[in-house]
C-alpha cells in the first residue's frame, strides 16, 4: 500500500468518528426552512400572475375579437351597399341618372367610410386602453407581490 492510500484511508477513518457541530446543523436546518418558505412565497406570487396574465390575455382576445367583428360587419355593409348600387346602376335609363346614382353611391361610401374608420379606431383605442390598464394593473400586483415576499 502506497503512502497516498494509506493518507486516505486514515483520513476516511478519522471523518467516520467527526461530529457536526449543533450549531452548524441548526443553521443548515434554519437555512432549509427559510429557503422552503421563501421558495413558497414566490412560487404563490408565480401562480398568482399566471392567472392574472390569462385574464389578461382573455381581455386581449376578446378586445381583438370585437374589432375583427366590427371589420367584418363593415366590410358586409360596404359590399351590400355594392351590390345595391350595382343593381341600382343596372336600372338606370339614361346616362345622366347612371351618374347621378354614381355620384351619390360614392359621396354615401365616403360618409360611410368616415363614420366606420372612427369608430374602428375608437373601438381599437378603448381595447388598447383596457389592455394597458390590465397590464399595468398586472405589474402593479406583481411587484408588491414580490416586494411581500422578498
Amino acid at each position: 500500500m502506497n503512502d497516498f492510500t494509506r493518507q486516505t484511508q486514515d483520513f476516511l477513518a478519522a471523518a467516520k468518528e467527526a461530529r457536526i457541530p449543533e450549531q452548524v446543523q441548526a443553521i443548515a436546518e434554519d437555512s432549509v426552512t427559510k429557503a422552503r418558505e421563501t421558495y413558497g412565497k414566490f412560487n404563490t406570487v408565480a401562480k398568482d400572475n399566471a392567472k392574472v396574465l390569462e385574464e389578461v390575455m382573455v381581455a386581449a382576445h376578446a378586445g381583438a375579437k370585437s374589432i375583427g367583428d366590427k371589420v367584418l360587419k363593415n366590410t358586409e355593409t360596404n359590399t351590400e351597399a355594392v351590390f345595391e348600387a350595382a343593381q341600382a346602376l343596372a336600372r338606370a335609363k339614361t346616362l345622366p341618372e347612371f351618374l347621378r346614382l354614381q355620384t351619390q353611391f360614392v359621396q354615401q361610401q365616403f360618409t360611410t367610410a368616415g363614420a366606420q374608420s372612427k369608430e374602428l379606431f375608437e373601438l381599437s383605442t378603448k381595447v388598447a386602453q383596457q389592455t394597458f390598464e390590465s397590464l399595468n394593473t398586472a405589474a402593479t400586483k406583481t411587484f408588491e407581490q414580490i416586494k411581500k415576499a422578498g
